[in-house]
């Protein structure tokens, strides 16, 4: 026969319970105790259960101890006329309210209205104990109390959280407003900031979670890096290239010559095929003029025994003087696109390879000036040959001069120029259209400033450019230029396009300003437009004499608020209601608080957020 077994005096919940308030107990001391983990798995309890069972022996454990005494006397209890009022003030609210308390799957679910209204009713019926006041409104006592006490969210409404959990929260929440407080009395960098929160406040926060949190909460923007233009994948590969000696490319670029210990800057010029990368022409003299891309481009016709079709050069003004036009002879002139490197990258990559294998140029001679160009001119030529032998994986292994040495058929010739001659002949469409359109005044306020500053414009490419512009940023420029050329402070180099960036940084100026004002007219025409209605809406609630229900309107407005800009308004509004008294204020600040702790339909965060922000304002420090 089976024998059952007896079963326990006490349920696994309660016996679970009781260990977890002993263990929230023993923890206040220091004593060891199990885990909650181990507890259950030990009891069999129902997590939830069992936390609600310790909150519940929690509770009463004041009461099993009484002072020495007599009992304390019971509140008198409310007359049956007074309940009979309570209960139909709440069913007038339920009915002006419907579903602010609901009952759902044997769970009451109460709505923020329904929380305003009984602190409310808690507060004009003060007199009324509290046990009453539950039983007229068909709450538990427990949870009224709770609602009066100040935030609290009940286990029907969300899942229990466990002590130590509500702990590490509430510290989070106090390092983060620690980071706030100390960015906002901060006068330097970010970087030295993060080192600050760690070293000086303890506070164990990565450079990226102190940046988010900032950005969180508004306090900084974090300026991004400008990336990639969105061409730069679209265009690659777009190069037109024909045959080698087609078209040419042409470019300088600045060596560093250390002669005696003085440091030489001097001009590389060089010209490479745009078909097989190969460098054709070389020169160095002290600038990049008009004399080095001459004697560079006659290099490579001596060095490849023909011309070529096109020579693609850079918009510098120097590449369009009259020497350059009459050097060149029948091959034709193309302009690299501006602020697009990659539309010269046969030539920009020979100089990068350049850079990487030629070591520094260090001379000691007493003829520094002449011994520099002649040793650079050496390293270069050095260079650039020894490069054009160099075998390439990308063409099956041939060099550029393989590549060079093969011949063109006359279709492929006559396809080129063709193609070439058509976008020379856009590009001095569009420049003919530009000059059309500059006004003659411009052209001679331009041409006075060119001539009197001794900028070279031969084609008046950088002019027109300039015309295209407001005349504000023009003459102001102009002016900028002149003072700092005769003052000397213009860096080495400075040229007419130097100009057109002064020209081109003032219009984004004086184009920036504009839409400021303009933006601020907006702002201010729309702010004013919200702020109608709300400013109608507090005038009819301050027409009502009684505080409670200003301070009852106010409060709803606050927390029902779906823009900052109206949560500011109600704040303002919560504020002027306020009573002068201090200690009339202080109570209106409470009642106000105790009602926005009670709006559960916003997150703890934002309801403390939103205390802290009415206090600072109905009772300053300052």
């Amino acid at each position: 026969m089976h024998v059952h077994d007896h079963p326990p005096a006490v349920s696994p919940n309660v016996t679970a319970g009781v260990l977890l308030c002993a263990r929230r107990l023993g923890e206040q001391l220091d004593l060891p105790f199990p885990a909650t983990r181990e507890v259950l798995e030990a009891t069999g309890a129902s997590r939830s259960r069992a936390y609600e069972v310790a909150r519940e022996i929690r509770d009463l454990l004041p009461s099993l101890v009484r002072p020495v005494g007599r009992p304390r006397a019971e509140p008198t209890p409310a007359p049956s006329s007074t309940i009979a009022e309570l209960r139909a003030e709440a069913l007038r609210f339920l009915m002006g309210h419907p579903g602010s308390a609901r009952l759902e799957r044997q769970r009451m679910r109460w709505h923020d209205s329904w929380r305003a209204f009984a602190i409310a009713l808690h507060e004009k019926h003060a007199d009324v104990p509290l046990p009453d006041l539950a039983d007229a409104l068909c709450m538990p006592l427990g949870t009224l109390e709770g609602w009066l006490r100040g935030p609290h969210i009940e286990a029907s409404e969300a899942e229990p959280v466990e002590p130590d959990a509500d702990v590490e929260h509430d510290a989070k929440l106090a390092r983060i407003e620690t980071v706030l407080d100390a960015w906002r009395a901060w006068r330097g960098d970010f970087t030295a900031f993060c080192k600050h929160v760690r070293q000086e406040l303890r506070i164990d926060f990565g450079k990226t979670m102190i940046s988010s949190i900032l950005r969180a909460h508004g306090e900084r923007t974090p300026r991004r890096r400008p990336g990639r233009s969105r061409d730069e994948h679209a265009l690659r590969g777009a190069f037109e290239t024909f045959f080698a000696g087609a078209q040419w490319v042409a470019d300088g670029k600045s060596l560093e010559v250390v002669v005696d210990g003085e440091v030489l800057r001097v001009n590389l010029e060089l010209v490479v095929d745009a078909a097989t990368g190969a460098a054709v022409g070389v020169d160095v003299r002290d600038e990049e003029d008009a004399a080095a891309l001459v004697a560079a481009f006659e290099d490579g016709v001596a060095t490849t025994g023909e011309a070529p079709l096109a020579l693609l050069v850079d918009n510098r003004p120097s590449n369009h003087a009259p020497e350059v036009d009459d050097a060149l002879g029948d091959t034709m002139k193309i302009d690299a696109t501006p602020n697009r490197p990659q539309n010269k990258a046969h030539v920009e990559g020979a100089f990068g390879l350049f850079a990487r294998k030629v070591p520094s140029i260090e001379i000691d001679t007493t003829d520094s000036r002449e011994l520099a160009r002649t040793l650079a001119l050496l390293v270069g030529t050095v260079f650039f040959r020894a490069l054009n032998h160099a075998p390439r994986r990308n063409r099956d292994g041939r060099s550029r001069i393989d590549l060079y040495a093969q011949e063109a058929s006359e279709e492929e010739r006559e396809a080129a120029r063709q193609s070439l001659a058509e976008r020379m002949h856009k590009q001095q469409l569009a420049r003919e259209t530009r000059a059309a359109r500059v006004h003659p005044d411009m052209r001679a306020l331009l041409d006075d400033a060119f001539a009197r500053l001794s900028l070279l414009d031969p084609e008046r490419r950088v002019r027109d450019a300039i015309a295209c512009y407001p005349r504000d940023a023009v003459v102001d420029a102009i002016g900028i230029f002149g003072a700092k050329h005769q003052r000397g402070s213009l860096p080495d180099g400075a040229d007419a396009r130097y100009l057109l960036g002064i020209v081109r940084n003032l219009h984004h100026v004086h184009e920036a300003d504009a839409i400021t004002q303009a933006l601020l007219r907006e702002r201010i025409d729309a702010r004013d437009r919200f702020l109608a209605p709300l400013l109608s809406d507090r005038d009819a609630v301050l027409a009502d004499v009684d505080l409670d229900a200003r301070l009852d309107a106010f409060t709803r407005r606050l927390v029902e608020a779906d823009r900052e800009l109206d949560r500011h308004f109600w704040i303002d509004a919560l504020v002027l209601a306020a009573p002068d008294d201090d200690d009339a204020r202080r109570a209106f600040a409470r009642r106000a608080a105790r009602r926005i702790h009670a709006c559960f339909r916003h997150p703890k965060r934002e309801r403390h957020r939103l205390v802290r922000r009415l206090l600072r304002r109905l009772l300053p420090l300052e």
